[in-house]
Protein backbone atom coordinates (compact mmCIF):
# COMPACT_ATOMS: atom_id res chain seq x y z
CA UNK A 1 0.00 0.00 0.00
CA UNK A 2 1.77 3.12 -1.40
CA UNK A 3 1.79 6.46 1.24
CA UNK A 4 -0.25 8.25 -1.40
CA UNK A 5 -3.20 5.64 -1.65
CA UNK A 6 -3.17 5.83 2.56
CA UNK A 7 -3.20 9.39 2.31
CA UNK A 8 -6.17 9.57 -0.05
CA UNK A 9 -8.01 6.81 2.99
CA UNK A 10 -7.94 9.08 5.09
CA UNK A 11 -5.11 7.53 7.37
CA UNK A 12 -3.20 9.80 9.44
CA UNK A 13 -0.13 7.48 9.15
CA UNK A 14 -0.27 4.64 6.24
CA UNK A 15 0.66 1.97 7.22
CA UNK A 16 2.96 -0.44 4.74
CA UNK A 17 2.00 -4.13 3.91
CA UNK A 18 4.72 -6.62 3.51
CA UNK A 19 3.30 -10.42 2.45
CA UNK A 20 5.58 -13.01 3.85
CA UNK A 21 4.79 -16.86 4.01
CA UNK A 22 6.32 -17.11 7.35
CA UNK A 23 7.94 -14.42 9.73
CA UNK A 24 10.76 -14.02 12.13
CA UNK A 25 10.55 -14.92 15.69
CA UNK A 26 10.65 -11.08 16.74
CA UNK A 27 7.87 -10.10 14.07
CA UNK A 28 6.15 -13.05 15.82
CA UNK A 29 6.18 -11.47 19.52
CA UNK A 30 5.06 -8.04 17.61
CA UNK A 31 2.08 -9.73 16.18
CA UNK A 32 1.40 -11.68 19.83
CA UNK A 33 1.52 -8.09 21.48
CA UNK A 34 -0.77 -6.77 18.78
CA UNK A 35 -3.25 -9.75 18.88
CA UNK A 36 -2.93 -9.33 22.88
CA UNK A 37 -3.56 -5.75 23.12
CA UNK A 38 -6.97 -6.59 20.64
CA UNK A 39 -7.82 -9.38 22.83
CA UNK A 40 -8.11 -7.31 26.25
CA UNK A 41 -9.83 -4.21 23.94
CA UNK A 42 -12.24 -6.40 22.41
CA UNK A 43 -12.82 -9.42 24.85
CA UNK A 44 -12.10 -11.81 22.77
CA UNK A 45 -8.77 -13.34 20.98
CA UNK A 46 -8.68 -11.68 17.11
CA UNK A 47 -6.81 -15.03 15.58
CA UNK A 48 -7.41 -18.87 16.49
CA UNK A 49 -5.21 -22.22 17.16
CA UNK A 50 -4.38 -22.95 13.06
CA UNK A 51 -2.67 -19.04 12.76
CA UNK A 52 -1.12 -19.20 16.20
CA UNK A 53 0.34 -22.52 14.91
CA UNK A 54 1.56 -20.37 11.73
CA UNK A 55 3.03 -18.26 13.47
CA UNK A 56 5.21 -20.52 15.82
CA UNK A 57 5.90 -23.49 14.00
CA UNK A 58 5.99 -22.36 10.06
CA UNK A 59 2.71 -21.67 7.51
CA UNK A 60 1.15 -23.73 5.34
CA UNK A 61 2.09 -23.54 1.45
CA UNK A 62 -1.10 -21.70 0.37
CA UNK A 63 -1.05 -19.35 3.25
CA UNK A 64 0.34 -15.98 3.79
CA UNK A 65 0.78 -13.86 6.45
CA UNK A 66 0.29 -9.79 6.16
CA UNK A 67 2.27 -7.13 8.57
CA UNK A 68 1.05 -3.77 8.36
CA UNK A 69 3.74 -1.27 9.75
CA UNK A 70 4.00 2.45 10.16
CA UNK A 71 6.18 3.68 7.17
CA UNK A 72 9.42 4.48 8.35
CA UNK A 73 8.85 2.33 11.55
CA UNK A 74 9.16 -0.76 12.57
CA UNK A 75 5.55 -0.86 14.77
CA UNK A 76 3.19 -3.67 13.69
CA UNK A 77 -0.21 -1.60 13.44
CA UNK A 78 -2.08 -4.60 12.14
CA UNK A 79 -2.04 -7.86 10.88
CA UNK A 80 -3.85 -10.41 8.84
CA UNK A 81 -3.45 -14.19 7.64
CA UNK A 82 -4.66 -15.54 4.88
CA UNK A 83 -4.91 -18.88 3.45
CA UNK A 84 -6.53 -21.27 1.06
CA UNK A 85 -8.78 -23.93 1.25
CA UNK A 86 -11.64 -25.94 -0.27
CA UNK A 87 -14.10 -23.00 -0.54
CA UNK A 88 -11.33 -20.57 -1.67
CA UNK A 89 -10.02 -17.72 0.15
CA UNK A 90 -10.35 -16.82 3.97
CA UNK A 91 -8.51 -14.62 6.54
CA UNK A 92 -8.38 -12.92 10.22
CA UNK A 93 -7.51 -9.55 10.77
CA UNK A 94 -7.11 -7.11 13.09
CA UNK A 95 -5.80 -3.62 13.83
CA UNK A 96 -4.26 -2.40 17.12
CA UNK A 97 -7.07 -0.75 19.20
CA UNK A 98 -4.73 2.71 19.24
CA UNK A 99 -4.47 2.96 15.52
CA UNK A 100 -8.33 2.10 14.82
CA UNK A 101 -10.79 4.76 13.63
CA UNK A 102 -8.43 6.11 11.06
CA UNK A 103 -8.97 3.62 8.05
CA UNK A 104 -6.37 0.87 8.61
CA UNK A 105 -8.65 -1.77 8.55
CA UNK A 106 -10.41 -0.71 5.38
CA UNK A 107 -6.90 -1.00 3.67
CA UNK A 108 -5.73 -3.72 5.06
CA UNK A 109 -9.22 -5.77 3.78
CA UNK A 110 -8.75 -3.68 0.29
CA UNK A 111 -4.90 -5.29 0.69
CA UNK A 112 -6.52 -8.49 1.17
CA UNK A 113 -9.10 -8.26 -1.45
CA UNK A 114 -6.26 -7.06 -4.16
CA UNK A 115 -3.91 -9.83 -3.10
CA UNK A 116 -6.42 -12.54 -3.84
CA UNK A 117 -7.43 -11.18 -7.04
CA UNK A 118 -3.68 -11.30 -7.46
CA UNK A 119 -3.46 -15.14 -6.70
CA UNK A 120 -6.95 -15.61 -8.83
CA UNK A 121 -6.02 -13.64 -12.28
CA UNK A 122 -9.47 -13.57 -14.69
CA UNK A 123 -11.85 -13.92 -11.55
CA UNK A 124 -12.95 -11.70 -9.18
CA UNK A 125 -11.80 -11.86 -5.95
CA UNK A 126 -13.56 -14.18 -3.17
CA UNK A 127 -12.64 -13.80 -0.02
CA UNK A 128 -14.08 -14.50 3.35
CA UNK A 129 -13.05 -13.22 6.61
CA UNK A 130 -13.37 -14.12 10.04
CA UNK A 131 -14.82 -11.74 12.52
CA UNK A 132 -14.60 -12.94 16.07
CA UNK A 133 -16.61 -11.81 18.71
CA UNK A 134 -18.22 -10.07 15.93
CA UNK A 135 -17.55 -6.31 17.26
CA UNK A 136 -19.26 -2.89 15.99
CA UNK A 137 -16.16 -2.28 14.26
CA UNK A 138 -15.88 -5.28 12.56
CA UNK A 139 -19.74 -5.11 11.05
CA UNK A 140 -18.83 -1.26 9.47
CA UNK A 141 -15.63 -2.54 8.38
CA UNK A 142 -18.11 -5.60 6.35
CA UNK A 143 -20.92 -3.06 5.72
CA UNK A 144 -18.09 -0.90 3.88
CA UNK A 145 -17.06 -3.22 2.05
CA UNK A 146 -20.59 -5.18 1.09
CA UNK A 147 -19.49 -8.54 2.80
CA UNK A 148 -22.69 -10.68 3.60
CA UNK A 149 -22.64 -12.87 7.04
CA UNK A 150 -21.84 -16.42 5.52
CA UNK A 151 -20.64 -18.18 8.47
CA UNK A 152 -21.87 -17.96 12.64
CA UNK A 153 -19.68 -19.98 15.35
CA UNK A 154 -21.12 -19.83 18.52
CA UNK A 155 -19.08 -19.78 21.73
CA UNK A 156 -20.63 -21.65 24.62
CA UNK A 157 -19.53 -21.55 28.19
CA UNK A 158 -20.83 -23.42 31.18
CA UNK A 159 -19.67 -23.54 35.20
CA UNK A 160 -18.22 -26.82 36.08
CA UNK A 161 -19.84 -26.33 39.53
CA UNK A 162 -23.21 -27.81 38.83
CA UNK A 163 -23.87 -31.21 38.77
CA UNK A 164 -22.45 -33.48 35.88
CA UNK A 165 -24.04 -36.86 34.84
CA UNK A 166 -21.60 -39.61 34.80
CA UNK A 167 -20.65 -40.30 30.80
CA UNK A 168 -22.48 -44.45 29.83
CA UNK A 169 -20.76 -46.20 26.94
CA UNK A 170 -21.96 -49.01 25.05
CA UNK A 171 -20.96 -52.50 26.06
CA UNK A 172 -17.45 -53.28 24.87
CA UNK A 173 -16.41 -50.13 24.46
CA UNK A 174 -13.37 -48.92 26.24
CA UNK A 175 -11.94 -45.58 26.97
CA UNK A 176 -8.28 -44.12 27.74
CA UNK A 177 -6.06 -41.39 27.27
CA UNK A 178 -3.92 -40.38 23.91
CA UNK A 179 -0.59 -41.85 23.42
CA UNK A 180 1.70 -39.47 21.76
CA UNK A 181 3.74 -41.36 19.12
CA UNK A 182 1.50 -44.42 19.09
CA UNK A 183 -2.10 -42.98 18.34
CA UNK A 184 -0.71 -40.02 16.04
CA UNK A 185 -1.69 -42.22 12.41
CA UNK A 186 -5.26 -43.74 13.81
CA UNK A 187 -6.23 -40.36 15.54
CA UNK A 188 -5.83 -38.79 12.49
CA UNK A 189 -7.50 -40.84 10.69
CA UNK A 190 -10.63 -41.13 13.03
CA UNK A 191 -10.41 -37.37 12.78
CA UNK A 192 -10.34 -36.91 9.17
CA UNK A 193 -13.60 -39.41 9.02
CA UNK A 194 -15.43 -37.31 11.89
CA UNK A 195 -14.63 -34.06 10.17
CA UNK A 196 -14.97 -34.56 6.60
CA UNK A 197 -17.55 -31.85 5.92
CA UNK A 198 -15.92 -29.78 8.74
CA UNK A 199 -13.50 -26.87 7.02
CA UNK A 200 -10.85 -26.25 9.64
CA UNK A 201 -10.75 -29.69 11.86
CA UNK A 202 -11.16 -31.68 8.45
CA UNK A 203 -8.05 -30.07 7.00
CA UNK A 204 -5.88 -30.88 10.34
CA UNK A 205 -2.72 -32.52 8.68
CA UNK A 206 -0.27 -34.76 10.72
CA UNK A 207 2.08 -31.92 11.08
CA UNK A 208 -0.57 -29.54 12.87
CA UNK A 209 -1.37 -32.25 15.37
CA UNK A 210 2.16 -32.57 16.45
CA UNK A 211 2.96 -28.86 16.29
CA UNK A 212 -0.27 -28.67 18.93
CA UNK A 213 1.45 -31.78 20.73
CA UNK A 214 4.63 -29.58 21.13
CA UNK A 215 2.60 -26.53 22.68
CA UNK A 216 2.51 -25.80 26.44
CA UNK A 217 -1.08 -26.28 26.59
CA UNK A 218 -1.07 -30.11 25.27
CA UNK A 219 -1.60 -32.39 27.70
CA UNK A 220 -2.56 -36.31 26.77
CA UNK A 221 -4.16 -37.10 30.20
CA UNK A 222 -6.70 -34.94 29.03
CA UNK A 223 -7.03 -36.54 25.47
CA UNK A 224 -9.38 -39.24 25.71
CA UNK A 225 -9.81 -42.31 22.89
CA UNK A 226 -13.29 -44.51 22.83
CA UNK A 227 -11.94 -47.65 20.97
CA UNK A 228 -13.58 -50.80 20.72
CA UNK A 229 -11.90 -54.06 19.40
CA UNK A 230 -8.64 -52.53 19.09
CA UNK A 231 -10.61 -49.81 16.59
CA UNK A 232 -10.92 -46.09 17.52
CA UNK A 233 -14.79 -45.04 17.67
CA UNK A 234 -14.16 -41.64 18.97
CA UNK A 235 -12.64 -38.99 20.99
CA UNK A 236 -12.32 -35.95 23.20
CA UNK A 237 -9.29 -33.75 23.16
CA UNK A 238 -9.41 -31.11 25.73
CA UNK A 239 -7.46 -28.13 26.48
CA UNK A 240 -6.84 -25.27 29.13
CA UNK A 241 -6.32 -21.66 29.01
CA UNK A 242 -4.12 -20.17 31.26
CA UNK A 243 -5.81 -17.01 33.05
CA UNK A 244 -5.48 -13.81 30.50
CA UNK A 245 -5.59 -16.05 27.37
CA UNK A 246 -9.30 -15.39 26.86
CA UNK A 247 -9.22 -12.07 28.67
CA UNK A 248 -10.63 -13.70 31.87
CA UNK A 249 -8.46 -13.34 35.22
CA UNK A 250 -8.96 -17.26 35.71
CA UNK A 251 -8.02 -20.96 33.63
CA UNK A 252 -10.59 -21.80 31.58
CA UNK A 253 -11.08 -25.22 29.97
CA UNK A 254 -12.36 -26.06 26.56
CA UNK A 255 -14.29 -28.87 25.17
CA UNK A 256 -10.88 -28.45 22.16
CA UNK A 257 -12.80 -31.05 19.95
CA UNK A 258 -15.18 -33.96 19.89
CA UNK A 259 -15.14 -36.07 17.17
CA UNK A 260 -17.30 -39.63 16.44
CA UNK A 261 -16.37 -42.31 13.52
CA UNK A 262 -19.56 -42.20 11.14
CA UNK A 263 -20.02 -46.21 11.42
CA UNK A 264 -20.51 -45.31 15.44
CA UNK A 265 -22.81 -42.55 15.10
CA UNK A 266 -25.84 -43.30 17.23
CA UNK A 267 -24.16 -44.80 19.99
CA UNK A 268 -24.25 -41.64 22.32
CA UNK A 269 -20.32 -41.97 22.01
CA UNK A 270 -20.61 -37.39 21.64
CA UNK A 271 -22.20 -36.89 24.56
CA UNK A 272 -20.15 -39.71 26.85
CA UNK A 273 -16.75 -38.87 25.56
CA UNK A 274 -18.20 -34.52 26.72
CA UNK A 275 -19.53 -35.96 29.82
CA UNK A 276 -15.83 -37.93 30.64
CA UNK A 277 -13.81 -34.64 29.82
CA UNK A 278 -15.75 -32.22 30.87
CA UNK A 279 -15.26 -34.33 34.58
CA UNK A 280 -11.41 -34.57 33.93
CA UNK A 281 -11.21 -30.41 33.88
CA UNK A 282 -13.22 -30.40 37.03
CA UNK A 283 -10.79 -32.76 38.42
CA UNK A 284 -8.17 -30.31 37.35
CA UNK A 285 -9.32 -27.56 39.57
CA UNK A 286 -11.09 -25.50 36.96
CA UNK A 287 -14.12 -23.61 37.48
CA UNK A 288 -15.80 -23.10 33.78
CA UNK A 289 -15.18 -24.36 30.54
CA UNK A 290 -15.97 -23.60 26.71
CA UNK A 291 -16.69 -24.80 23.61
CA UNK A 292 -16.89 -23.68 20.04
CA UNK A 293 -19.94 -24.86 17.96
CA UNK A 294 -21.26 -24.04 14.42
CA UNK A 295 -24.29 -21.84 14.64
CA UNK A 296 -25.97 -24.49 12.06
CA UNK A 297 -25.07 -27.83 13.55
CA UNK A 298 -28.40 -28.04 15.94
CA UNK A 299 -27.80 -31.26 16.82
CA UNK A 300 -24.86 -30.85 18.62
CA UNK A 301 -26.08 -27.22 19.77
CA UNK A 302 -28.74 -29.14 21.53
CA UNK A 303 -26.39 -31.68 23.09
CA UNK A 304 -24.24 -29.48 24.40
CA UNK A 305 -27.24 -26.85 25.57
CA UNK A 306 -28.91 -30.35 27.40
CA UNK A 307 -25.31 -30.31 28.94
CA UNK A 308 -26.03 -26.83 30.76
CA UNK A 309 -24.02 -24.88 28.35
CA UNK A 310 -25.29 -21.09 27.15
CA UNK A 311 -24.26 -19.23 24.40
CA UNK A 312 -21.08 -16.78 25.30
CA UNK A 313 -20.29 -14.74 22.37
CA UNK A 314 -20.61 -15.34 18.30
CA UNK A 315 -17.72 -15.51 15.58
CA UNK A 316 -19.07 -14.45 12.04
CA UNK A 317 -17.44 -15.15 9.07
CA UNK A 318 -18.47 -12.36 6.15
CA UNK A 319 -18.06 -13.24 2.75
CA UNK A 320 -17.12 -10.60 -0.43
CA UNK A 321 -19.77 -9.90 -2.46
CA UNK A 322 -19.79 -12.46 -5.92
Amino acid sequence: MTRAAAAASGVRAGPLFVETPNVSGGESQDVAALTESAAVADGVSPIDDQVRTELAFGTRPEARHVLGRLGGTSTVVAYAHLTRDADGASAHLVVHPRHRRHGVGTLLLDHLLDLVGRQDRNTSPALRVWANGDTAGAQALAAARHFTRARDLWQLRRDLASTLPDPSYPEGVLVRTFRPGSDDEAWMALNAAAFASHPEQGQLTVSDLRHRMAQPWFDPLGFFLAERDGALLGSHWTKVHPAGESVGSTPIGEVYAVGVHPAAQGLGLGKALTLTGLQHLRGAGLDAVMLYVDGDNRAAVRLYERLGFTTSYVDVMYASPT
